[in-house]
């Protein structure tokens, strides 16, 4: 059970401000909201004592509000606490924290691209699809058919399986039908095959390999931004099949994606001593 710490500054001024008044809010929505105010971030992962403590609310009233929120979306629950869900942060930020992402990333985009001189893409995965955020690269760039906006199925792209591999198997069924779109002779289009691929790419910790799956003669590698439920995107470097050298530069890649996550949610970069602590506090 976490206790609270009263004079913690996270919540010193919402606790007074919910301490301040003499009667608990008398409707469902009034309690909601002191509920989805209590969260002062996009990142925030607040422990159901923690948001007790902010909006003075019942802990099993809280409990009881969270449970529906989280079936509407409007919050999620992972080990590390709860945090806002999909449908509070797309209408926070507009873009479901897509330009939070690319934000974060956009440094280290480029210096894999420097690094490498192949092209990087940045992507997140929308239902079965694959949607480019970002693409940072020299001339080669322009040969390639991807663009910022642009989406793809996400079985055919070196990005998209790094990210559909963080998921349950059974997530994976229902983004996608037995039959899968073919865009090369390269393609998979079996889902028991997928399904295959996607097991062999959790067994190298998440490493994908793409050979000319979506565009023939151009062979890919990527890694997976990770987030509290699930993957928040991918990374991946491009260039000829004939010429790259996919796994010279694939611990650059792991590096990056890495470096992103932490970027974004420091619990899941710390050390596993230090992460399995933040847990234990979260719950």
């Amino acid at each position: 059970m976490t206790i609270v710490d009263m004079n913690d500054t996270r919540f010193a001024g919402r606790a007074i401000g919910a301490q301040s008044r003499s009667v608990l809010p008398p409707s469902m929505v009034e309690r909601m909201t002191l509920i989805l105010d209590a969260f002062d971030g996009r990142a925030a992962r607040l422990s159901l004592e923690e948001i007790s403590f902010c909006t003075q609310l019942p802990r099993s009233t809280v409990h009881r509000i969270l449970d529906q929120l989280i079936r509407l979306d409007w919050v999620n629950h992972s080990s590390v606490g709860y945090g806002l869900g999909a449908r509070a942060l797309g209408l926070g930020g507009g873009d479901g924290g897509r330009s939070q992402i690319r934000e974060a990333a956009a440094p280290i985009l480029h210096e894999l691209h420097m690094q490498t001189g192949m092209v990087v893409h940045l992507s997140v995965l929308d239902g079965p699809e694959s949607v480019c955020l970002d693409k940072v690269g020299g001339r080669f760039a322009s040969a390639l058919p991807s663009r910022v906006g642009g989406r793809v199925s996400a079985h055919a792209t070196a990005g998209g399986k790094a990210m559909l591999a963080w998921l349950d198997p059974e997530h994976v069924d229902t983004l996608f039908g037995p039959t899968l779109p073919r865009f090369t002779d390269h393609t998979i289009t079996d889902r028991a095959v997928l399904h295959l691929e996607l097991n062999r790419i959790r067994q190298r910790k998440g490493l994908t390999f793409c050979l000319g799956e979506s565009v023939s003669g151009i062979a890919c590698v990527a890694s997976a931004i990770r987030g509290y439920e699930g993957p928040a995107g991918g990374i991946a470097l491009c260039g000829e099949m004939r010429t790259a050298q996919l796994e010279r530069v694939a611990p650059l890649v792991v590096d990056a994606a890495r470096e992103v996550t932490r970027t974004l949610f420091p619990e899941l970069g710390a050390p596993r001593r230090a992460r399995k602590a933040l847990s234990m506090k979260a719950n």
